[in-house]
C-alpha cells in the first residue's frame, strides 16, 4: 500500500494550522483532517502537550509534513 506525506505550506512553526486567516502575515494551508471532519479541533503539535497521529515533522522552509488519512511510516504506533 502507498503512503502519501503531504506537504503544507505555512506553518511558521506554530504547526497548529488553523489559525484565522485575518490574523496572519503567511499563507497556510488548512488541516486535512479538520477539513475531513468539519472542525478546527486537531493540531499537528501543542508543545509539552502532544503530537497529532498524522505529523510527520517539518521541511524547510515551514511545510509541515502530514499523512492524513493514510498511517504514519514514522511512527512505532505507541
Amino acid at each position: 500500500m502507498k503512503r502519501v506525506i503531504r506537504r503544507l505550506d505555512g506553518a511558521n512553526m506554530d504547526i497548529d494550522l488553523i489559525s484565522p486567516e485575518d490574523q496572519i502575515a503567511w499563507k497556510q494551508e488548512p488541516c486535512p483532517w479538520n477539513a475531513a471532519e468539519d472542525t478546527s479541533e486537531h493540531r499537528c503539535a501543542v508543545k509539552n502537550t502532544s503530537i497529532c497521529p498524522y505529523f510527520c515533522g517539518i521541511e524547510y522552509q515551514d511545510y509541515v509534513m502530514c499523512c492524513y488519512p493514510d498511517e504514519n511510516p514514522l511512527c512505532d504506533g505507541e
